[in-house]
């Protein structure tokens, strides 16, 4: 399918902000008392030195084998992100909760690492870190992320703690704001699917350029593909030698920003600890409003983090492999580096 003058058809991934909050029942799961009770014996039963390694579909109980299946069908079939409610963080060991945490994403999909250190487990915490440095990823710090994608196929948060105020997930379907922008100005839609310079901040794989070059939208297969980080196409700057954006990709990638920015196309919503949230790359983008946190730092906001390779998931386009590394069907994405030792910190 050309970029030209196509727009998506109507379908499950194709939907406003505005409508989808008057449905939470259509993505919103609750687990069963017998999954909690399989999932945490088990998960109790695995030490910390045993999560590198984990396979969860030897180890995994059957009970919550049907659930992980239905939230792979919720990403990668129907809307793109499930909401999964009442995990007892509060009532478990740390090191149960993580390791339940990665026994479900294990049989969603395969773990990735998310950082040039090789952590499969993340956390999504401010620890001060300063965004002028360009090694800095804005989860570290209380900002705004702004709308974007992770580099994998599905991320994964499971809240442990809010904030004070603030921090609100946001979710847009990437089919719905080009569809938006298509109908305002197609001409600027056009250039969605131009190659764009997207900084890698510091996290280069061996042998490539510390910048990619891919679309924020791409068409493959018949499907409408987003990749996208405003943040760090904008960084891109600081290499004089990689290609910039003329002023009508800039342009551009403005509309795009201002249309799911508004209020009817995006869907807001509140985490409670014991949350899991589970989002689909390809189709959604995904933010965090800026929050204020408690001084007490026993109390501030902390979310664990998965990046999971989808199996039966849809095919990428070439132009992919630059930042997923391999684009092989349930073993592609992540951040790997010439020094990666993959691990699973338990805190930060």
């Amino acid at each position: 399918m050309s970029a030209a003058g196509a727009t998506p058809t109507p379908g499950p991934k194709l939907w406003m902000g505005s409508e989808m909050v008057k449905t939470p029942d259509t993505w919103t799961r609750r687990w069963s008392q017998e999954q909690l009770d399989d999932i945490i014996a088990t998960a109790s039963q695995v030490g910390p030195d045993d999560l590198v390694h984990l396979d969860a579909d030897n180890v995994a109980p059957e009970s919550i084998r049907d659930l992980a299946t239905e939230i792979r069908s919720d990403l990668i079939d129907r809307h793109g992100f499930t909401l999964l409610r009442g995990f007892p963080v509060g009532e478990l060991e740390h090191s149960t909760t993580a390791a339940a945490f990665m026994l479900l994403g294990g049989l969603i999909g395969q773990p990735r690492s998310q950082n040039a250190v090789g952590h499969l487990l993340g956390h999504v915490k401010d620890v001060g870190a300063d965004l002028a440095d360009a090694s800095t990823r804005i989860y570290q710090t209380n900002e705004r992320q702004s709308f974007h994608t992770d580099s994998t196929d599905a991320v994964a948060l499971l809240c442990l703690r809010t904030a004070r105020s603030g921090g609100l997930s946001q979710l847009a379907s990437a089919e719905t704001v080009y569809r938006i922008v298509h109908e305002r100005r197609p001409d600027l839609a056009a250039r969605l699917f131009d190659p764009i310079t997207t900084d890698r901040r510091n996290e280069q794989p061996e042998g490539q350029s510390p910048w990619f070059e891919i679309p924020v939208l791409s068409w493959h297969d018949e499907r409408l593909t987003v990749l996208y980080q405003r943040t760090y196409i904008r960084s891109a700057a600081r290499f004089d030698e990689a290609p910039q954006p003329t002023p009508e990709q800039i342009e551009a990638l403005d509309l795009f920003d201002a249309v799911v920015n508004e209020p009817d196309v995006h869907l807001v919503m509140a985490f409670e600890p014991g949350d899991m949230q589970f989002v689909y790359n390809h189709s959604l983008l995904h933010d965090r409003t800026s929050f204020e946190d408690d001084p007490d730092p026993s109390s501030r906001r902390h979310l664990l983090r998965l990046w999971l390779s989808l199996p039966g998931d849809r095919e990428l386009p070439a132009v992919f492999a630059q930042r997923y590394g391999s684009i092989e069907v349930g073993n592609r994405g992540g951040i790997v580096v010439a020094d990666t030792e993959l691990c699973v910190p338990l805190d930060v």
